[in-house]
């Protein structure tokens, strides 16, 4: 009768260890595979967003004059950005656009979080959003010219792509 009570109580303390080991192990399995199904959704988010700089110009003439081409007073630069990949990018004040001299450049914050010159203004030249092969123009605005010489600039989206480039002023 010994055996059997004790064989009882065994069995009655592996199965409260089962279930003990099951609940402190099951949420840690499922937190990691919520881990990893939001990583590989982050992947496939970066892998299908894709930009290209693909011309960068400034009010400077061949000879470095300032010439005011669109008379709005201000020194600017304009980067057009490509949209190469295959999602819509929705969140374009979220942009982060670093422009400057080589060496020596900085982030410009967008027109509506800018407390002076300088700050940048988006607008998709082609289409309505900034969806697949849509073209976003970002021109910089400065309150006096830029001097002549080399100068860096970044896009770099809410995901993290981005896309650099040189020019020469």
């Amino acid at each position: 009768m010994d055996k059997t009570i004790t064989t009882a109580l065994m069995i009655v303390i592996s199965m409260i260890m089962a279930v003990a080991l099951f609940n402190a192990v099951y949420p840690a399995v499922l937190d990691s595979g919520n881990a990893i199904s939001g990583m590989t959704r982050r992947t496939d988010e970066r892998l299908q967003s894709q930009i290209e700089i693909i011309h960068a110009a400034s009010e400077l003439d061949s000879t470095g004059w300032w010439q005011d081409t669109n008379g709005n007073g201000d020194f600017d630069t304009f980067i057009w950005v490509k949209n190469v990949g295959e999602t819509r990018v929705a969140a374009l004040d979220q942009i982060d656009v670093f422009f400057g001299p080589e060496g020596n450049y900085t982030r410009i914050p967008p027109q509506g979080s800018a407390s002076g010159y300088p700050f940048w203004i988006g607008e998709i030249v082609n289409a309505d959003e900034w969806t697949p092969s849509a073209t976003l123009q970002i021109t910089v605005h400065y309150g006096a010219p830029l001097p002549a010489g080399r100068y860096f600039m970044k896009v770099s989206l809410p995901n993290g792509i981005s896309d650099e480039h040189f020019m020469g002023m």
